[in-house]
């Protein structure tokens, strides 16, 4: 491991314990900064009602850390938004945003969007569908952007159980991401979790990032803010113990293929193919080909959108 992350280890790398929540909550006022928590949904009745009222219970009502809690949906089929709004968020539709440029899907497409609905100077990323959910994934990930003006990016570590056994979730991330990120960004191989899907960071970096619309908005936007802000603007903070629906191994396929596309682009900008993957399901005549479409779509950085920039200045 290279010396720079040994030494980033030491001093980016904390636990949630590490900030009481009298110690965020003071920073927050004295610094004036309002923080938005972002939940991109699909189909996630099942969870994100009860994220949603752990977060405004504890964290809105309790100890007024957050200031607008918001789902996204992206085009469920279920009772995502009901169930949601009825936890106290604010639900706002995937395409009922910039609506001029047709939405594509994709989870990275709503995490781009979202910037043009909140107001937060810090915004803070949630997936929908974790279980047993505690505040401390909120609270450890914006105390650092809180309390340190030289951090702009936070990610949650933890704990990722399969099947019971510790440690065994994360497949994508040990088969795919982890030897991507050592073998050709080793600065951010003293990250635990650069899949994980929550995270804060500052608007003001935010809306300078591109996003992968797909699967690799979470490595694409790990290696782009490196670049951008260095490796001591970056951290992490042990939350503790994530629990989450789980995908099957086609899907993960999927990922994988989306997260290499991603970094395939950013390792080289030049003329690509457009690639694809082939996978196979037992059929009536025996295995049958499935392909599927990795080409990775980026969206703009948000501040390069006129609506973003008419709105901040309104």
């Amino acid at each position: 491991m290279l010396e720079e992350v040994e030494r980033w280890l030491t001093t980016r790398s904390w636990s949630v314990a590490d900030r009481p929540p009298h110690k965020i909550l003071a920073a927050k006022r004295c610094s004036g900064q309002s923080i938005s928590v972002v939940l991109p949904a699909l189909n996630e009745e099942a969870t994100v009602g009860a994220i949603v009222e752990v977060i405004r219970r504890d964290l809105v009502e309790r100890t007024p850390l957050v200031d607008e809690i918001v789902v996204i949906d992206s085009g469920s089929t279920d009772r995502t938004s009901e169930v949601a709004a009825a936890a106290g968020a604010r639900v706002v539709h995937r395409d009922a945003i910039l609506p001029r440029i047709p939405s594509v899907p994709g989870k990275g497409e709503v995490l781009w969007r979202s910037l043009l609905v909140t107001r937060g100077d810090i915004v803070c990323f949630i997936d929908a569908d974790l279980r047993e959910f505690s505040a401390d994934f909120v609270s450890g990930i914006v105390g650092p952007l809180l309390t340190d003006p030289d951090v702009q990016l936070v990610k949650a570590m933890y704990d990722r159980p399969l099947a019971g056994a510790t440690g065994q979730g994360g497949r994508v991330t040990e088969l795919m991401a982890r030897p991507l990120l050592n073998m050709h960004w080793p600065q951010l191989a003293g990250f635990v979790q650069p899949l994980g899907g929550e995270y804060a960071a500052r608007r003001g970096l935010l809306e300078q990032l591109p996003f992968p619309v797909g699967y690799g908005v979470e490595l694409g936007m790990l290696v782009d803010a490196l670049h951008l802000v260095g490796l001591d603007a970056l951290a992490q903070v042990d939350v503790g113990v994530r629990k989450h629906r789980h995908q099957d191994g086609q899907a993960l396929g999927r990922m994988a293929a989306a997260i290499y596309r991603t970094a395939q682009l950013r390792l080289a900008r030049g003329h690509l193919l457009r690639p694809a993957l082939t996978q196979f399901e037992r059929g009536t005549d025996g295995f049958e080909p499935r392909t599927y479409s990795v080409d990775t779509e980026e969206r703009p950085p948000m501040a390069e959108i006129a609506e973003y920039a008419a709105r901040r200045v309104a």
